[in-house]
């Protein structure tokens, strides 16, 4: 049964494409603007190509509730999950979707790489960002934000085990040495072998003490979607830009609008001008990159550096402290 499906994204692609024919973007926004458009593009991709195989074979089982796209907010920690798959022994799947084109790679020491052109370039550990998110939910249970169905009593506690799901085309590098976890990474199309094979080794007495009525199971996986959390990004404010265009930025030298500077405002602006406008100086550059990437306020330097110097953890972008305790 499916209790929520996955949330709308396609408003976001529309918002970032509106912000990239803005006559007040320069440049260097503008490219960044693009890349960004990428990303979002390939998240849906990714994300839609999984969410069909999960509904396809569990979302017309009254065995498995399927949520996609929460966010939890608990004790000041935040975890924006892809997909959860939960079954009537309340074992919850925790699905980390992640679209590599070209595949992943994972070495000795647990390091994961993506491909680019079949060049590898280093990214967060997906395995790490749903350890993070397990341990949100676990919150949300202790503190009571969800109740746990209940049998003589005893409230009854949910396994999780997390999943990373990549596109059915993409190649998996695995390492030579036995890293914990390694086997949790699979293809979209395994995703229904895989738990199947997963209870049929788990087919245990005291597994089936746990078994839960489709009723209760029904509550509870509805009771969780209630918690979610949903943010609105401030795309204008990620890229140091006010929310309206500024009223004076036009395209005075007849140049097309992807090629103004934000300081072109004002009319009969010389070509020396406006080529110094499109550098844009190097300080100018430093304060859009001083904005969060999640909550788009403002970061002290010394807080964006912190993140500059992690880019194993944070990905190359920068957060504020209280959005740094999501990784």
């Amino acid at each position: 049964m499916i209790i929520k499906s996955p949330d709308e994204k396609k408003s976001q692609l529309e918002i970032l494409s509106g912000l990239q024919e803005r006559p007040d973007v320069g440049l260097v926004v503008r490219k960044r603007i693009e890349q960004e458009i990428k990303n979002v593009r390939a998240g849906i991709k990714g994300e839609a190509e999984a969410a069909y195989e999960i509904d396809f074979h569990f979302g017309q089982s009254k065995n498995y509730a399927i949520i996609h796209d929460l966010r939890i907010e608990c004790e000041g920690r935040v975890a924006q999950i892809d997909h959860l798959i939960i079954g009537r022994f309340l074992d919850i799947w925790v699905c980390e979707t992640k679209h590599f084109s070209e595949g992943i790679a994972i070495n000795d020491h647990g390091e994961c790489s993506a491909f680019y052109r079949n060049r590898p370039y280093g990214v967060a550990s997906p395995f790490e960002q749903n350890r993070k998110h397990i341990l949100v939910m676990e919150s949300a249970f202790k503190s009571g934000l969800v109740s746990l169905p209940t049998r003589l009593g005893f409230a009854i506690k949910p396994r999780m085990t997390s999943l990373v799901l990549v596109s059915k085309g993409a190649r998996i590098s695995r390492p030579k040495v036995k890293i914990e976890g390694m086997d949790r990474i699979i293809k979209n199309d395994q995703l229904r072998s895989f738990i199947e094979m997963a209870n049929d080794e788990d087919a245990s007495p005291i597994e089936l003490a746990k078994l839960i009525s489709t009723d209760t199971l029904e509550r509870f996986a509805s009771s969780l979607a209630c918690i979610h959390n949903p943010i609105r990004f401030n795309w204008a404010g990620k890229f140091g830009l006010p929310i309206q265009p500024c009223a004076g930025a036009r395209n005075v030298l007849g140049v097309p609008p992807p090629l103004l500077a934000n300081s072109l405002h004002s009319v009969g602006v010389s070509n020396s001008q406006s080529d110094s406008a499109l550098k844009q100086p190097e300080e100018s550059k430093t304060k859009q990159k001083l904005i969060c990437t999640t909550c788009s306020s403002s970061v002290a330097y010394n807080v964006a550096r912190f993140c500059w110097f992690n880019k194993q953890r944070f990905g190359g972008d920068v957060y504020c402290m209280e959005c740094q305790k999501a990784f």
